[in-house]
């Protein structure tokens, strides 16, 4: 199964204190360079997934691998640096330092990961791959650049964050919500743009959201209501 990013077999995980499942997950495959829309209304456990998915939680029992290493086996810190190094997130609330200009913040990843480093130097040095990414996101305006991320509007961090997310090739993107704060065409343009450099870079896409009007950018539209088996015995 080497073409997989993530695969799921079998997992299971419940908060501490909770005698029921919070996901209850028999299988989800998710292949190399896909882009996958996946509808995760309130209460659906989208959180936890993402949690175990970035190597934060560990699941009761059952399997996560990502990019072909199972993430039950690793130790925390081996879960963290495979995380650091080829998983990249797009936040909700974006979570950009507020004290670190619109560049800094893209190159946030590149500090906590020489692998990540490394491949944003082979085709230039960072800072100007940060501008790169941010000019394709349609973000490049001189000195703006060098501003903190606190005087951009919200459609302009958003972008970003995305930027940030891309740097140094991560083999996979998980964004949780990022268009929620933005209005229908400012979500057309960023989906379009966010698409292009996922598709360019060939990175898999794992894209959560409850607005099901937004599925129609991606190859393949899943339900994580439909999915989890918890509460539905």
């Amino acid at each position: 199964m080497a073409n997989a990013a993530i695969e799921i077999e079998n997992l299971r995980f419940t908060w501490p204190g909770d005698g029921d499942w919070a996901l209850d997950l028999p299988a989800l495959r998710l292949e190399a360079g896909e882009r996958i829309f996946l509808a995760g209304p309130s209460g659906s456990g989208k959180s936890t997934l993402l949690n175990l998915l970035g190597g934060l939680l560990v699941p009761k029992s059952g399997d996560i691998r990502v990019l072909g290493r199972s993430l039950p086996a690793l130790a925390a810190a081996d879960r963290d640096r495979l995380r650091a190094d080829h998983v990249g997130f797009l936040f909700q609330m974006f979570n950009l330092v507020p004290y670190l200009s619109v560049v800094e913040n893209v190159l946030l990843p590149c500090r906590f990961s020489a692998r990540r480093r490394e491949a944003a130097m082979r085709e230039r040095p960072p800072a100007e791959e940060a501008r790169r990414l941010l000019a394709h996101m349609q973000l490049d305006t001189g000195a703006l650049l060098d501003r903190p991320v606190t005087a951009l509007s919200v459609g302009q961090q958003q972008r970003v964050a995305a930027a940030r997310a891309l740097i140094g090739a991560p083999s996979v993107i998980i964004a949780d919500e990022p268009t929620s704060a933005l209005d229908a065409d400012a979500q057309a343009a960023f989906l379009e743009l966010l698409t292009a450099e996922v598709a360019a870079a060939g990175a898999t896409l794992l894209f959560v959201s409850h607005d099901r009007r937004l599925e129609g950018a991606f190859q393949r539209s899943l339900a994580l209501d439909g999915l989890n088996r918890a509460g539905t015995a």
